[in-house]
């Protein structure tokens, strides 16, 4: 039987967390596993890293 409310990362505590927890304004998630939680901040980094390239690349900046 599975928790359907997910993983969080805890960014207070730093820890991940399953259902309820801290509050949410200080929580990353729902993830679907405590492995995926637990990489929260590296998949934040990709995703912006991700989004400022396509950013660069609508407007322009990406030619040389």
């Amino acid at each position: 039987m599975s928790d359907k409310s997910g993983w969080f990362y805890c960014l207070t505590h730093q820890t991940v967390e399953q259902g309820k927890g801290c509050k949410g304004p200080d929580r990353m998630g729902p993830y679907p596993d405590e492995a995926t939680a637990a990489r929260a901040l590296e998949i934040a980094r990709e995703r912006t890293r991700a989004a400022d390239e396509s950013d660069k690349k609508w407007r322009g900046d990406d030619e040389d």
